[in-house]
């Protein structure tokens, strides 16, 4: 579990259209920061965006689009967060992937 106190945290944005090996990249993300004992980490699904294709994605009521902006944010070490950088980095080809510095107020129950 993170401690309170300085952190980095990790945001990156897909389509959840993105697919590595058939399956969504999200998806794989996920695996990869489970796998590597991450505190934790939340997928979201935007109503609507775009990025640098500029193409503009909604998921209006008479609209079934499977193309909805995701963003997936975690928060952990500075040493935690910069070793999956090493692994996810190449797996997010169309996407924007940030890191930035943060403080953790409270941590667990």
């Amino acid at each position: 579990m993170i401690k309170t106190g300085p952190a980095k945290k990790l945001t990156i944005y897909l389509d959840e259209s993105d697919r590595v090996h058939g399956k969504p990249v999200y998806e794989v993300l996920l695996d990869i920061i489970y796998k590597r004992k991450i505190s934790g980490a939340s997928v979201f699904r935007g109503i609507e965006g775009y990025g640098r294709d500029r193409v503009l994605h909604t998921a209006k009521i008479l609209e079934l689009s499977t193309t909805l902006p995701v963003k997936i944010e975690v928060v952990d070490t500075v040493e935690k967060i910069d070793a999956i950088l090493l692994e996810i980095t190449p797996i997010v080809h169309k996407g924007l992937i940030e890191v930035s510095d943060t403080q953790v107020i409270k941590s667990g129950a």
